[in-house]
């Protein structure tokens, strides 16, 4: 048996399949992977994430150690705001993407996946040793995330007074949190006093971030109080959606996924993410920066591209792409859209790749169009089929 969160039981009682997830045991559907997809495209859905790795950062040196650590850059944000970013090696290749919250001057908090966690974390206490940091993993809190087009209305629905105000206001990409078991007001110091369902003490935290497309809230809160959580969730109306569901809509929403569409082998300039690298100020020396540089003034030679495929066949992962003149590639993962009814793609292929290619599907080469990702973004089709 592999690590559980403190959701389990939740998904056993909800009928949910369980697979090994990283050396999690998490449900993959509930019985219906399609169905669920469509809950969260068309109402609400939430996903068990308390698998993925919570990491505070605190000290006088955390804005210093984070404008070393990361390709994005930390000065951009504004108190309860949040940064999409990736953490490179020497080479530029991505150890892994992750989202920073600046909690307070001198505390920032990052989540990172879950199947690189000891990788991560032996990175960041191998960097962090020249700055006055600490650096303490959170494996006490537990995570929901809720998406959807009705998942705010559905999430505000089981919060207090205090701490639904709160959260109903947040705009994309921020968060409402407590320091100290108590929600705090955004942009003001004032304790409000706001509690969840369920939750006595120790962390509260609300973010409106998302992996599908849609909006929606990642919820933390001390693991003793998830079920609570959940099952609050649940008389709402909020179904469950396993890894299943959560691929496709990723996919759809044309997000990376670690160990697929990125490695350490790849940059952010190959897999789409060069808005995430800050080259301002040229003084700040990230690591990484300088093999970003020689790459960029050298010239980009591949590029992260979405296909939709234009014939009959299933896209996987890691199938030869070929663009006829200019030269090969490959998608890197793929599936079926069940919003759009076509097979889809995200590919690396020559920089000079136009509007089309051919994929090798068992022998045969199909056609496919090469499209910019997104596929889908608030449950409506991007893309021109």
């Amino acid at each position: 048996m592999g690590h559980i969160t403190p959701l389990y039981n939740e998904h056993l009682a909800a009928g949910a399949k369980i697979v090994d997830f990283a050396g999690w045991d998490m449900p993959i559907h509930y019985g219906s992977q399609l169905e669920e997809h469509h809950q969260v495209r068309r109402d609400a859905g939430m996903f068990d994430v308390s698998h993925m790795t919570i990491v505070d950062l605190r000290g006088a040196g955390v804005r210093a150690f984070l404008h070393r650590l990361i390709a994005n850059n930390v000065d951009k944000l504004k108190p309860q705001q949040a940064l999409y970013t990736c953490m490179l090696n020497e080479q530029g290749g991505v150890i892994d993407d992750l989202i920073v919250y600046f909690m307070t001057e001198n505390w920032f908090r990052i989540v990172v996946n879950a199947a690189t966690r000891e990788k991560d974390l032996a990175w960041i206490k191998k960097q962090v040793a020249a700055f006055d940091v600490t650096v303490t993993e959170r494996p006490d809190l537990a995570m929901i995330a809720v998406q959807g087009p009705k998942a705010r209305e559905r999430v505000c629905e089981v919060l207090d007074p205090t701490l639904r105000e709160q959260a109903a206001q947040l705009k994309p990409f921020y968060a409402a949190y407590d320091v100290q078991g108590r929600a705090v007001a955004k942009g003001s110091t004032n304790v409000a006093g706001g509690r969840m369902p369920g939750a006595t003490s120790g962390d509260i935290f609300i973010g409106r971030t998302g992996y599908t497309g849609e909006d929606g809230f990642e919820i933390l809160l001390p693991g003793k109080d998830a079920a609570a959580m959940w099952r609050a969730l649940l008389g709402k109306g909020v179904k469950p959606a396993g890894l299943g569901a959560r691929d496709t809509l990723r996919l759809e929403a044309g997000m990376n996924l670690y160990g697929t569409d990125m490695d350490e082998t790849i940059t952010p300039l190959e897999c789409g993410l060069e808005w995430t690298v800050a080259w301002e100020p040229a003084t700040r020396d990230f690591i990484g920066r300088a093999a970003l540089e020689r790459q960029k003034n050298a010239g980009v030679k591949r590029k992260l591209v979405g296909l939709v495929l234009s014939g009959k066949g299933v896209l996987r992962n890691h199938l030869k792409v070929r663009v006829s003149g200019i030269g090969a590639g490959e998608t890197t993962s793929g599936g079926y859209s069940p919003t759009l009814g076509k097979a889809i793609a995200l590919a690396r292929v020559p920089a000079a790749t136009g509007t089309s290619c051919e994929v090798d599907i068992r022998g045969k080469w199909v056609p496919a169009t090469v499209v910019k990702p997104p596929f889908v973004r608030n449950g409506r089709a991007v893309v021109v089929l």
